[in-house]
């Protein structure tokens, strides 16, 4: 069984929340270069994740706020399935991976760092891309910058 250790987000997981939804706030700002939004549709959106568990770690959300995946409207639903399969394919193009990990986290006994905003995670992967870092100095090694990830994603689409 292949496992994926993610150590170093303990940083997120113990900094201090602030009140709000990053999902609802992001892109009411209409700063996308510097919130990472990387393509906005008419339901939902794509956003760099700022704790990646590899580079190119995308989240896809729609932009209503809401917890529950049954609640979801059907064309919301079919534009966020669409924009997983386009952001596969950017990255394929753009960043080579050698695979993937697609889904979800519903609720916070599930994972969910936002558990009230559904969003799904795209995170490419690399084989060899678990190596000894994480594990004897817990550091992962992220060998690309936000912003250069933003950039080499934007040209793709």
């Amino acid at each position: 069984m292949d496992r994926l250790w993610a150590p170093w987000r303990m940083e997120y997981i113990k900094m201090e929340r602030k009140n709000g939804c990053i999902f609802c706030e992001k892109p009411q700002e209409n700063k996308d270069d510097k919130n990472f939004i990387l393509y906005r549709g008419k339901t939902a959106f794509v956003i760099l994740n700022i704790f990646p568990y590899n580079n190119g770690h995308l989240m896809v959300a729609p932009y209503e706020h809401i917890a529950n995946l049954e609640e979801l409207q059907d064309d919301t639903l079919l534009e966020i399935s669409h924009l997983l399969q386009k952001m596969i394919i950017v990255l394929k193009k753009a960043m080579s991976p050698h695979g993937f990990n697609v889904g979800m986290n519903l609720g916070e006994t599930a994972g969910a760092g936002i558990p009230g905003h559904l969003h799904w995670h795209i995170v490419p992967r690399w084989n060899g891309d678990t190596n000894f870092m994480p594990v004897i100095s817990n550091t992962k090694v992220i060998v690309q910058s936000l912003e250069n990830s933003y950039m080499t994603l934007k040209k793709f689409l």
